[in-house]
C-alpha cells in the first residue's frame, strides 16, 4: 500500500491514513495518541512526532479515562 493522504483531525491530533491498495482502491485508519507508530512509514512518524507532544498525549489520556467513567455502570449506591 501506498500513503495516499495524512490528515491531522481534532484536538487530540488523530491522525488519518489515506493508503492506496494493489488493487487501487482505498484504505483507511486512524491513529491516536496512545499508539506505537515505530513500524509505520517514516512520513507517519514525523508527523506523529511533530503533533503529539506530552500535552497531547495527555489530554487524550485524560478524555480516555473520562469517557471510560461514563461507561461504567454504577453500582446500587
Amino acid at each position: 500500500m501506498e500513503i495516499d493522504k495524512i490528515n491531522v483531525v481534532g484536538e487530540h491530533k488523530h491522525l488519518q491514513i489515506r493508503e492506496i491498495t494493489d488493487s487501487g482502491g482505498y484504505h483507511r485508519r486512524v491513529l491516536t495518541p496512545d499508539m506505537d507508530v515505530s513500524s509505520e512509514v517514516q512520513e507517519i512518524q514525523n508527523k506523529a512526532s511533530e503533533l503529539w507532544t506530552d500535552e497531547v498525549k495527555a489530554s487524550w489520556t485524560k478524555f480516555q479515562e473520562e469517557q471510560e467513567a461514563l461507561t461504567i455502570p454504577k453500582e446500587a449506591e
